[in-house]
């Protein structure tokens, strides 16, 4: 990747591989005198940021300006102020360290709101600065003013609007610590732009004192030994791993678990890759599109282990009918998110890294033993019966099949050594179901928020942050149009990433539920005049091919991931291919359409026709 010629800051593959996490070059500036706009600058140096996604304007220039100084931060130009915020959204999510987006004032701050709430729903640790109107007019709708800190108020962790180039330090010192402890998020930083030119005495703080923030790391003792108690008698216990395992780095404690007392694991899609997919006892996606088996496995279940889960709705199905045999363990760091849905009998507030680690040296001290035979015979049968995709399921021949693609995709990564970004939709199913992972943070997707257009930045975001990996986006032709400008960004800086689109020329989950619960009413689904995604990738300089049949599909492949470049493949697939299985919306997880059963010849069963009862009000996007 490289740099523009006319912007200063070193090239951004130099600065991502020696990025520092935590503090920075604290005292380089110490004591300095400067404006409020550097001293935002020297703010970031101090907090060791080397990369920033951004997009100028009249309120912001001040802070553009100093940027233009800094020998430390290469700033990265993004087309659109949404495109900003999830590529810093992608590198926070494939690296861990926090994202960092500034933006101007008005249009360029409402413009970062649908990032910020993607960053939030899924707790991804964002700092996202933007300018404002000086503050004697702040209140007056003068041109270009918007209040960002009370439209974001219900999607930050934390926000502020300073009022003085004195607080800007520490205000910049508590943004970063809050957004990277305890529940990761996103905090908002409004900066008027006559603070801005105000100036100071440079102090950046060692420490910060928050009385009211003090996230709880180490789980309640008592619980940790109430939750060994419980795992020990268990016969038919899972492990349903989230989000929170990938941000608490907690893989290996997990595999400990698992395999000291042969627990089977269930992931959300923010959990895939937190448990390795190779391992026996990963089951995989749970939930609406997860498989019949680890659907089968959580509702018949007697205990359920949530690690930094939320039992979400796209997970529990029906909420009454859900794991009605089960009682449930619930660690998380975050104490609102536990008894919120689902009913707890052990509540563990505390980090999971920590609190598993004492989980297993408690099991190990009692000599706890597995008694999980049975159940794992039990979870093999239905999982070889009902297999996420089987060839004799009666699809077209002369069809490219949208679960061999991604099989074959699967198949030609490294494992450890990618990343797959995803989009919203069908494609991003597919993807869940069958791109195999096998480390944290290395599939990234809109999890809570479902934004179509996040995944395409995101993955640029993520291709700065690990430029040695292979980073490959998949997307669908609805979601790529809602960010396509960004790829003028993966152009500049010659970013390789690689988009595969699955092109069904409709918006393809919403397709899939006017097929099967709206009588066929394809009611504003139907994209025939997407544009011709090759020509529009060479029109920014990238590589691009499509293929239309299935004997073209490896070698393209081959071709695309061997691009040093930035490259697009378009795969043609039919509007008709629908993601299996699935739990329609109000029923009851183990209630799954579409599952193929491999002991009656690989059909799929339960599959409505257009004059069935439709299955419930729209799907979200």
């Amino acid at each position: 990747m490289t740099k523009p010629a006319n912007e200063r800051p070193r090239p951004a593959t130099a600065a991502a591989k020696g990025a520092p996490r935590g503090l920075g070059s604290r005292t380089a500036k110490q004591g300095l005198e400067m404006t409020g706009a550097q001293a935002v600058v020297a703010s970031l140096e101090a907090e060791g940021v080397r990369l920033v996604f951004g997009y100028p304007g009249g309120q912001a220039i001040k802070i553009y300006d100093a940027l233009y100084d800094s020998d430390q931060i290469t700033h990265v130009l993004a087309r659109h102020e949404q495109g900003a915020v999830h590529e810093a959204d992608g590198y926070a999510r494939a690296t861990g360290d926090v994202g960092v987006a500034i933006v101007t004032s008005g249009p360029g701050a409402t413009n970062t709101v649908t990032g910020i709430a993607t960053a939030y729903m899924d707790s991804i640790p964002l700092v996202v600065i933007t300018g404002q109107v000086p503050r004697g007019v702040i209140g007056t709708d003068s041109f270009q003013e918007s209040d960002i800190v009370g439209i974001t108020m219900p999607v930050v962790k934390h926000s502020y609007l300073l009022q003085s180039a004195d607080e800007l330090a520490g205000t910049f010192r508590e943004a970063f610590h809050i957004a990277k402890t305890g529940r990761p998020g996103p905090v908002l930083i409004d900066v008027p732009s006559d603070v801005a030119s105000e100036r100071l005495a440079f102090e950046y703080p060692d420490e910060v004192s928050l009385p009211s923030y003090k996230p709880t790391y180490r789980g309640n003792a008592k619980q940790v030994k109430q939750a060994v108690a419980r795992i020990g008698q268990a016969k038919r216990p899972v492990l349903y791993v989230g989000g929170g395992a990938v941000s608490s780095g907690a893989s290996q404690e997990l595999v400990e678990l698992s395999e000291a007392m042969r627990i089977p694991v269930v992931t959300t899609l923010m959990g895939k890759g937190a448990f390795p997919a190779s391992h026996p006892l990963n089951l995989g996606p749970v939930g609406m599109h997860g498989s019949k088996y680890a659907n089968l496995a959580m509702t018949e279940s007697d205990l359920i282990i949530a690690a930094g889960a939320r039992f979400s709705d796209r997970v529990t199905g029906k909420l009454d009918e859900f794991a009605p045999h089960a009682d449930v363990i619930h660690i998380d760091i975050d104490p609102a998110e536990i008894g919120k849905v689902r009913e707890v009998q052990v509540p563990i507030v505390g980090d999971l890294k920590g609190v598993l680690e004492g989980v297993v040296a408690q099991l190990s001290k009692e000599g706890a033993r597995p008694a999980t035979e049975e159940w794992l015979a039990r979870i093999a049968e239905w999982r070889e019966r009902h297999p996420f995709y089987h060839p004799n399921v009666g699809d077209n021949p002369g069809e490219i099949v949208p679960e061999v693609v991604m099989e074959r995709l699967s198949d030609a990564l490294d494992p450890e050594k990618s990343i797959v970004v995803t989009e919203v939709g069908q494609h991003q199913m597919w993807a869940a179901q069958h791109i195999a992972r096998e480390v944290p943070r290395s599939f990234l997707s809109s999890g809570g928020l479902g934004t179509m257009g996040f995944g395409f930045p995101a993955a640029i975001g993520a291709a700065f942050g690990c430029p040695d990996k292979t980073v490959v986006c998949v997307a669908g032709d609805g979601s790529l149009q809602m960010n396509s400008q960004e790829m003028a960004t993966a152009s500049v800086h010659r970013v390789p990433v690689k988009v595969l689109v699955l092109d069904n020329r409709c918006l393809g989950m919403v397709h899939q539920w006017q097929k099967l619960f709206y009588d066929e009413r394809y009611s504003s689904t139907l994209l025939d005049a997407c544009p011709d995604f090759v020509k529009l990738a060479e029109a920014y300089g990238w590589r691009a091919e499509r293929v239309e049949r299935p004997d073209e599909v490896d070698e393209a492949l081959a071709r695309m991931l061997e691009s040093d470049g930035p490259y697009l493949l378009d795969v043609a697939v039919s509007r008709e291919q629908n993601v299996y299985p699935m739990v329609a919306p109000g029923r009851a997880l183990d209630d799954v359409i579409g599952a193929i059963d491999a002991a009656v010849g690989a059909v799929r069963e339960g599959v409505p026709d257009a004059s069935d009862e439709r299955g419930g009000k729209g799907e979200d996007r």
